[in-house]
C-alpha cells in the first residue's frame, strides 16, 4: 500500500483512544502483567509511546525540515519508560499520552507536507538516510505493532485457563 498523510493521520489520531479502551479499567493484575524476564507489559508500552512522543517522532521530523541541521537523529532511549514512570499511574501515563499525542499531530497538521518534504531525509543514527515519508510511515506502524503488543500480553494471561484452545489461537505460537 502506498503511503498517505491522511491514512497515516486517521492511524495516529486513533491510538491513544484504542490503548484506553484496552486498558482502562482493567485491574493491577492486567496493566503490569508482562511475557517474562525483560518483556514489557502493556503500562510499560504505553509510556515507551509517551517516551517516543517527547523525543522521537517529532524532533526527528524537525531535524529533517530544518534546513540548517546537520540532519543527524539522537539515538533514542527504547527503555526510557521504565525509569520515567516510576510512581505514575496507567491513567497518568495514558493522560500524557493523549496530551502529547494531539499536540505533535496539531503540530505536524501544521506542516504544508508534499511530496519534496516527504522525500526529505535524515540521518538515523543505525539506518544512514530515511525519509520524512517512512519516518512517518514508521510511526503509524510501530503505534499498531504496540497495540498488538498490548493485546499479546493480555491475551496470555490467559494461556494456562483455555485448555486445549490454544492450539487454536495463533497468538500462542509465538514464544
Amino acid at each position: 500500500m502506498k503511503f498517505d498523510i491522511t491514512d497515516t493521520i486517521t492511524i495516529l489520531e486513533k491510538t491513544p483512544d484504542v490503548i484506553e479502551l484496552l486498558v482502562r479499567d482493567m485491574p493491577r493484575e492486567w496493566i503490569y502483567a508482562n511475557e517474562g524476564e525483560n518483556t514489557w507489559s502493556p503500562f510499560d508500552v504505553v509510556g515507551h509511546l509517551v517516551h517516543g512522543e517527547k523525543t522521537d517522532w517529532v524532533p526527528r521530523m524537525k531535524i529533517i525540515l530544518d534546513q540548517n541541521s546537520d540532519k543527524k537523529f539522537s539515538v533514542f532511549d527504547r527503555f526510557a519508560q521504565l525509569k520515567e514512570n516510576e510512581g505514575k499511574s496507567i491513567r497518568d501515563v495514558l493522560n500524557e499520552f493523549k496530551i502529547l499525542r494531539k499536540q505533535n499531530l496539531a503540530w505536524l497538521q501544521s506542516v504544508n507536507l508534499n511530496e519534496d518534504i516527504l522525500n526529505s531525509s535524515g540521518i538515523h543514527p543505525a539506518f544512514g538516510a530515511v525519509t520524512l515519508r517512512q519516518l512517518l510511515a514508521t510511526w503509524a506502524a510501530h503505534d499498531l505493532s504496540h497495540i498488538v503488543q498490548i493485546s499479546r500480553v493480555m491475551a496470555k494471561q490467559y494461556r494456562e485457563e483455555i485448555g486445549p484452545w490454544t492450539a487454536y489461537l495463533s497468538i500462542f505460537k509465538s514464544n
